[in-house]
């Protein structure tokens, strides 16, 4: 979940630096960056189309100095490959799965309101990844781990087909040009994808607050082969009571902007 329409889960804004070389894992750069360099960048393979924007953002010094303590705790890698829950968690449960978490303030809160569940978070800003995990380490979190990767990557390399309870894809960019909507996160390829890691009865859960990425949703989701929708057929749910009410959603609902939540559970 974001707080701007620019969202990490999904794919860059290609231009010309789409021919960039894989960056060092997260760890690697975080061992060897400094006061003065301190530029993080996302893990990924590499490809013609991305969903998000790597924004330059200036990271804090609480944010700096979160990568330096609490990434080894929470962090997790692209290029470790498979993600093993029970050794990762130490235990075996529900798992929940968000693409996009932005300054992470939603997952955090879902995180300790369900302290039965595992959470796993992807993000592609370092600012947001170095807020979450300062603010989980400082509540000594322990049902989250983190990845600050490309969320396709992360889907396709490390989480492992019918292990998720819930996965979580809200506020993604919308890229509401007409030529930019092949870089939305959600197409009938991404729908399936979703739905080979989902358990059987897992749930998809999409929120958007922009109305015409709301129909495509609706569109693809219905169209999707395997999954129901738990409101009907074309008919949006109630925001569940999980789903924590971001300030830039109260700030949209003074406003009068509408949120849209779509849930699609896994039939088979």
């Amino acid at each position: 979940m974001t707080d701007s329409p620019n969202d990490p889960s999904v794919d860059s804004a290609v231009d010309k630096s789409t021919v960039m070389a894989v960056p060092a894992s997260v760890s690697e750069q975080v061992a060897n960056a400094s006061d003065d360099n301190f530029a993080l960048r996302p893990e990924y393979k590499p490809k013609s189309i991305r969903s998000y924007v790597i924004r330059a953002g200036r990271m804090t010094q609480g944010q700096k100095k979160a990568f330096l303590s609490y990434w080894p705790k929470y962090g997790a890698s692209l290029f470790d490959g498979e993600f093993d829950l029970i050794e990762r968690f130490g235990r075996e449960a529900p798992t929940v799965l968000e693409i996009g978490f932005g300054m992470g303030a939603s997952l955090l809160t879902m995180a300790e309101q369900e302290p039965e569940k595992d959470f796993i978070g992807i993000e592609v800003h370092p600012p947001g990844v170095g807020h979450l995990i300062n603010e989980a380490g400082a509540k000594h979190i322990t049902n989250l781990k983190v990845y600050m990767a490309d969320a396709i990557d992360v889907l396709d390399d490390c989480i492992l087909d019918g292990s998720l309870d819930r996965l979580q894809l809200y506020f993604p960019d919308p890229w509401h040009k007409k030529k930019h909507n092949k870089r939305r996160i959600l197409q009938p390829e991404f729908a399936q994808t979703v739905l080979k890691k989902l358990k059987v009865g897992g749930v998809f859960h999409l929120a958007t607050d922009w109305e015409h990425y709301a129909d495509q949703m609706m569109e693809v989701m219905s169209a999707a082969p395997g999954y129901d929708n738990k409101a009907g057929e074309y008919h949006y749910s109630a925001r569940p009571d999980y789903r924590p009410i971001t300030k830039f959603e109260m700030r949209g609902e003074r406003l009068g902007h509408g949120v849209w939540d779509l849930l699609f559970e896994r039939q088979n």
